[in-house]
């Protein structure tokens, strides 16, 4: 309702999805907010935004030293095992730190969700930024080592956009259910690092799918999004074959199901973060 030039806001029902005509008009905050993250985060460090580099650097250098001592046997071996590895490292550190900061959202701008309207969802949207920054600079690095090693991606590079976008889809999925969650139950935030080791360790980002996974448990594991993005950024940037198309329909419903509900729950809990923020 619209009276004397101002928008009254009135109660709504419960269950809806986010308003994006209404996101659209508040675009800009997305990236006033992300720009924001993005200069407190390297404020006072030494080296600065180069953490973006460093920590899949030496993440790489590491489980690929352990490999070889232990004697496993984590890719095919026709790639070298740092570019292999990297070429899973790059969106899972995008998105670790998508859904790291976007679950702390909320509850860091409480005051402001006490003062002035704009759609909640901006938040951890907002949180996208800094992340995109480290994911163009991390990119950058891997395509210096792909160099390095006279590695040319193949055509199907030009997928590679459809991937970005997968992937912002993927870390959005969670960063709506665990950013709401964390506005009522602050022990979620301390729960994400944890999961999120976890996540490594059962997403292919240090070892490809087929040399680790049995056959017989494939189609379970591919009930985790990011197990066929990654083996497809691989793919792209590679030359190596892309999850079966199975495989890949049990990934893309396991995430769309999600997304699905976590913008529902988003949307139905945002009317309380005020009071339990």
């Amino acid at each position: 309702m619209i009276s004397d030039g101002l928008t009254y806001y009135g109660p709504r029902k419960g269950w809806q999805l986010i308003d994006f005509r209404e996101l659209w008009k508040f675009r800009d905050l997305v990236w006033a907010f992300g720009m924001r993250d993005l200069k407190v985060r390297y404020r006072q460090t030494a080296v600065g935004i180069a953490w973006a580099v460093i920590q899949p650097l030496f993440t790489v250098m590491v489980f690929g030293t352990l490999v070889t001592w232990l004697g496993g046997k984590a890719t095919d071996g026709k790639t070298p095992y740092a570019v292999t590895s990297l070429c899973g490292m790059v969106p899972w550190q995008f998105f670790a730190a998508a859904v790291t900061q976007a679950t702390l959202s909320i509850a860091m701008n409480a005051p402001l969700l006490k003062k002035v309207y704009f759609p909640r969802v901006i938040l951890p949207l907002s949180a996208f930024v800094p992340a995109m920054v480290d994911f163009a600079i991390t990119f950058l690095m891997l395509a210096a080592v792909m160099l390095f090693f006279g590695i040319a991606p193949s055509w199907k590079v030009v997928l590679l956009p459809c991937l970005v976008v997968a992937t912002v889809l993927c870390a959005a999925t969670f960063a709506l259910w665990l950013s709401a969650v964390n506005a009522i139950y602050r022990d979620v935030q301390f729960a994400v690092p944890f999961a999120l080791q976890l996540g490594m360790m059962i997403s292919p980002v240090m070892y490809e799918t087929d040399t680790v996974i049995p056959p017989a448990w494939q189609a379970v594991y591919y009930l985790n999004p990011l197990a066929s993005l990654i083996q497809s950024y691989r793919a792209v940037l590679l030359g190596g074959s892309m999850p079966a198309p199975l495989s890949m329909a049990i990934s893309v419903a396991s995430m769309m199901i999600l997304l699905l509900g976590g913008m529902i729950y988003f949307r139905r809990m945002e009317r309380h973060f005020a009071d339990l923020a």
